[in-house]
């Protein structure tokens, strides 16, 4: 289900302005991205929106393509990637988070 338009930098710092106090919920490790991650992260975005994920054991470019993969699975976007820290947002249609505009 991806998403139609992109976020405004206005929303993506407003978005980041929330995630800063949310821990990580999705903790990838030394497996990556298997099917029942996915599944996971799948469930946890549709009933949260904005995630914070953490990658334990990556390189930068391994980390990289780990964070594309999920976008383009999930249809989500990203807001903020800060070292081994992922912050991403997909809106649900019943959303009760009224992004800027």
């Amino acid at each position: 289900m991806p998403q139609t338009k992109k976020l405004s930098n206005n929303q993506k710092r407003f978005l980041r302005g929330i995630a800063h106090g949310l821990n990580p919920v999705i903790l990838i490790g030394a497996n990556g991205l298997t099917d029942n991650l996915m599944q996971e992260l799948e469930t946890t975005l549709s009933h949260h929106e904005l995630l914070k994920i953490k990658m334990a054991s990556a390189e930068r470019a391994d980390r990289k393509d780990i964070v594309d993969y999920i976008l383009q699975q999930t249809g989500a976007e990203l807001v903020q990637s800060i070292g081994k820290t992922v912050v991403i947002f997909r809106q649900n249609e019943d959303s009760e988070l009224q992004l800027p505009k």
